[in-house]
């Protein structure tokens, strides 16, 4: 079980890495580790760059999230050597290594994005309902209240609400208050900036081409 767990958590590392923000600069030309708040994310992205380089990133971002979980789980589909806690046990496992990937990407000097895109994805293949609800609600208090930030931290709740209720286990529970824990320490600067009314709104990312 120890030697499954740390390969996908190594695995799931590999995959965070692939970073959405890298694509982004090779169309663009622009480098959000030096645009904006430096930070490689589609929300920065999208603040920085406008909408559909946001979305551009977005997509790439969600997506290695969704095929990290969805690997495991086919992996894992037809083998009894585990129970099925011991599954969601490594799912958990590769999902965190694919936020540790992103936000600390050893090519990038292990300073990368805030993982709210990939934390997307993770939840999306988890339980796509529940992943979608929680996405909705991230557009809704995005948008209701201007900023990005609300509706990321809204999302990790969601995420650490459903794990304690729906998944078996407490390793998966623990998991996910860790990572929110650590999205939290990254985005103080943003929770800062919110509180001081100088945080960047939404709407500014469309008045950008």
């Amino acid at each position: 079980m120890i030697q499954f767990a740390i390969i996908c958590i190594l695995v799931g590392y590999l995959i965070g890495c692939i970073h959405g923000s890298k694509v982004a600069q090779f169309f663009s030309g622009v480098d959000l580790k030096k645009a904006g708040h430096g930070n490689a994310g589609a929300s920065n992205a999208t603040l920085s760059l406008g909408w559909k380089y946001g979305i551009l990133v977005a997509l790439i971002d969600i997506g290695k999230g969704v095929v990290a979980i969805i690997a495991v789980h086919l992996y894992f589909a037809d083998t009894s050597l585990f129970t099925v806690e011991q599954i969601w046990l490594l799912t958990y496992t590769i999902a965190a290594g694919v936020i540790l990937g992103h936000n600390f990407p050893f090519h990038m000097g292990f300073n990368g994005g805030k993982g709210t895109a990939s934390i997307i994805g993770i939840l999306l293949a988890v339980d796509w309902k529940i992943g979608l609800f929680a996405l909705i609600l991230f557009v809704i208090l995005s948008f209701a209240t201007n900023y990005l930030i609300v509706g990321v931290l809204e999302f990790y709740l969601v995420f650490c609400t459903a794990t304690y209720l729906w998944i078996p286990g407490i390793g998966p529970t623990l998991i996910a208050i860790g990572l929110f824990i650590i999205a939290i320490v990254l985005h103080l600067e943003n929770i800062k900036r919110l509180v001081q009314g100088t945080e960047p709104k939404v709407t500014s990312a469309f008045k950008k081409k």
